[in-house]
């Protein structure tokens, strides 16, 4: 959720700190502070609002000037949006910058309050954890921290500077992920790696338990028990261009022309041949010959993906398979036997409740396969197996490139367990594959052809109070992952419904001019999806089609259509998902909104 950052070296530390909090941002904006040494003493800043809002305050009323500090933008969890909530936090000797959430912060409060510990300014959790530390501090910061993790739960990682303990950082994760990076005589704590990278590229992942201390420019770790530690240092395999804007207006924009590269990048490695091959990933045609039930397990935009990879694989390979919402999954008690696998889809790897499946099926015989972007996050670190999708950083909040390369991961998949399975023949499966190869390519051809008339449509969404996206099959699929995106980068109330269950209540819904944007991409559905979108258009509705340029739909059908190439059905959602990326994007930039960071929202999840 929030971002957190820290710097030991010789350059000016609140320079380093909003620098890198910059390349955060996208983690929480409602708040942002850093807290600096200046002469042996910690000085801190902090405003609600934008980095920007930090920025023009400093300007007033002075930087603190330094060479050591933390820093934090937060996306609330605990306490409103406000200066007096903002991080970072201090008791009387410490003072704290946090990502994530403290489940037993009141019992914490409660033992403070009754132990004279009263002088609580914020409604925070984060604040309860500084006060903790202060109250155990005896002068070894290493045993005050040891002792403090043994007391708070929850999923949260940590940036801490003592009073007594001028120009060091600590920093610790308990879940919620941090990695410290080692420069030439200077050290750094962040989040994600795109905060430092303008600085170094080598960086040491920190594992759950341990403490980081920064001192002097280098670092060194011990485990929860004290035990110093030695970590394999790791290095950034992109640099600082891959993570600005490139001359785009905004990452998201940008990040969907990136589409194309980023699929080209994921399954290049995994075709040996002419066939898929996934043995890199662990992955054999004995083992997925084994599985006798899938369970495809995700959140969001992820889950959406793992929504396609169910029709491809059921279609394809004949093995039932079970999409769920981690958060759902988890409680329900799922039947999960020996020969199952469970696939968890996770852009960050670090998402809270798909990490807690991961938790939950270790406890069976059945296996894992984590699909992530991210590399060496928990969930990638914790599976069975893993693939990794080469996506890159992936700024903007609303996810466009990830969910591409999540569904050729899908489609990888489903062609190669079909032939394991010997329900299709090495024939059909070279022309697949060979299909999914040309995918870059007409990717690339459907953004640059579609731009101009997405643009257009955008403009007759943007006073909508609300909208419906209807399908089906793979287009039902495809139109969740539609109404979602515009949804959360527009604020304008969407719903996706299967085309077939509108009679059974949604058609009620409908009023004169009321946008319903239907994906009609499957040739063998498209008869019944044109009759569904002609009941719709005679109550009223101004309808827009996304169809292939050979479709035969009546022009007194749709007021407005998007065609895009025609390829097999089978792979069509990953052209026709283009279309609904863009009149999202779209609809957001003419409506004025923030598209790279919408309100609320924040890149990774980490918290339930």
């Amino acid at each position: 959720m929030c971002g957190i950052v820290g710097y030991v070296g010789p350059r000016d530390c609140s320079d380093v700190l909003v620098s890198a909090l910059t390349k955060l941002e996208y983690r929480g904006y409602d708040s942002a502070g850093i807290a600096v040494f200046e002469n042996g003493k910690i000085e801190v800043a902090k405003s609600k609002g934008r980095l920007s809002d930090l920025v023009e305050k400093m300007k007033k009323e002075g930087k603190p000037q330094g060479h050591a500090g933390i820093g934090h933008t937060r996306w609330a969890t605990h306490g409103e949006p406000s200066d007096v909530n903002s991080h970072p936090h201090s008791g009387r000797r410490v003072t704290i910058v946090h990502n994530g959430i403290i489940e037993n912060y009141k019992d914490i409060k409660q033992f403070l309050i009754e132990n004279d510990r009263t002088e609580f300014l914020s409604d925070t959790d984060t604040e309860v954890v500084a006060q903790l530390l202060d109250f155990y501090y005896d002068g070894n910061p290493i045993r005050c921290i040891r002792k403090v993790l043994h007391e708070i739960r929850g999923s949260f990682a940590l940036g801490i500077v003592f009073a007594d303990r001028p120009e060091t950082v600590y920093a610790v994760r308990c879940e919620s992920p941090l990695i410290v990076g080692q420069g030439k005589g200077e050290a750094f704590i962040a989040s994600d790696v795109p905060a430092i990278i303008k600085y170094t590229k080598d960086y040491y992942l920190l594992e759950y338990g341990e403490i980081a201390v920064l001192k002097n420019g280098s670092v060194s770790f011990c485990d929860f028990h004290g035990r110093m530690v030695e970590k394999e240092l790791k290095t950034a395999d992109w640099d600082e261009d891959s993570a600005e804007k490139g001359g785009y207006p905004h990452f998201m924009i940008k990040e969907i022309h990136e589409q194309p590269t980023a699929v080209k990048t994921t399954i290049t490695p995994r075709i040996e041949n002419g066939l898929p091959d996934l043995s890199e990933c662990g992955i054999t045609p004995e083992t997925l010959k084994s599985f006798n039930n899938i369970f495809i397990v995700a959140c969001g935009t992820a889950m959406h993906a793992g929504m396609v990879g169910k029709y491809v694989i059921e279609k394809l390979a004949r093995v039932s398979v079970t999409v769920d919402i981690a958060s759902e999954f988890r409680y329900r008690d799922p039947l999960i036997g020996e020969n199952d696998l469970v696939i968890i889809i996770s852009q960050s790897g670090e998402t809270a409740d798909s990490k807690a499946v991961l938790n939950l099926v270790k406890g069976t015989k059945a296996k894992t396969l984590a699909i992530v972007n991210v590399k060496g996050s928990s969930i990638a670190r914790e599976a069975d197996m893993v693939i990794y999708t080469h996506a890159g950083p992936e700024i903007a909040v609303a996810s466009t490139k990830a969910y591409m390369v999540q569904l050729a991961v899908m489609y990888l998949l489903a062609f190669e367990m079909a032939y394991a399975k010997g329900r299709i023949d090495e024939e059909k499966c070279r022309q697949l594959t060979g299909e999914l190869v040309k995918m870059p390519e007409v990717i690339e051809k459907t953004i640059n052809s579609i731009s101009t008339v997405c643009q257009f449509i955008s403009t007759q969404l943007i006073t909508a109070d609300s909208l419906l996206y209807i399908g089906r099959g793979l287009d039902y699929a495809l139109s969740m992952e539609g109404s979602l995106k515009l949804k959360e980068i527009s604020y304008i109330h969407s719903e996706s419904y299967a085309a077939g269950e509108l009679k059974h209540g949604t058609i009620s819904l409908i009023t004169d001019g009321m946008p319903v944007i239907a994906v009609a991409t499957q040739n063998s559905l498209l008869e019944k999806t044109v009759s569904n979108i002609k009941e719709v258009k005679a109550r009223g509705a101004m309808t827009i089609v996304i169809c292939d340029e050979k479709a035969e739909i009546d022009r007194d059908a749709a007021d407005y259509m998007v065609r895009i190439p025609k390829i097999s059905q089978t792979l069509m959602p990953m052209v026709a998902t283009v279309p609904m990326q863009l009149l999202a994007y779209y609809t957001s930039v003419n409506k004025g909104n923030d598209v790279d960071k919408p309100r609320n929202l924040a890149k990774s999840v980490t918290v339930e």
